[in-house]
């Protein structure tokens, strides 16, 4: 089994910023695509953001320019920069590993709460 451990939620203020950090075990973790999805209350959860094993990067548009997604393969950890966050951004973030060649197959964290509120 890969267990995902997130981090680094909280509350900030609008224009404000917060780094996401997400640890994984129990697996390769290069051989990975991670990826960071989110879900407001009330809503449908969303894909933010995703890197492939390869380094490749995808963002749902209303991120992009403001949220970066890095991986560091040597401490096993996907982080999610976010940046001049918005109260729209408010959601429970989780992280997500899965492998392309095994469909269907992803993990997940238990997720971290950022509220951007004033």
């Amino acid at each position: 089994q890969v267990q995902l451990v997130e981090s680094g939620g909280g509350l900030v203020q609008p224009g404000g910023s917060l780094r996401l950090s997400c640890t994984a075990s129990g697996g390769i973790f290069s051989i990975y695509a991670m990826g960071w999805y989110r879900r407001a209350p009330g809503k449908q959860r969303e894909l933010v953001a995703n890197v492939t094993s390869s380094g490749y990067t995808n963002y749902v548009d209303s991120v992009k320019g403001r949220f970066t997604i890095s991986r560091d393969n040597a401490k096993n950890t996907v982080y999610l920069q976010m940046n001049s966050l918005k109260p729209e951004d408010t959601a429970v973030y989780y992280c997500s590993a899965n492998r392309p060649r095994f469909p269907g197959l992803y993990y997940w964290g238990q997720g971290t709460q950022v509220t951007v509120s004033s």
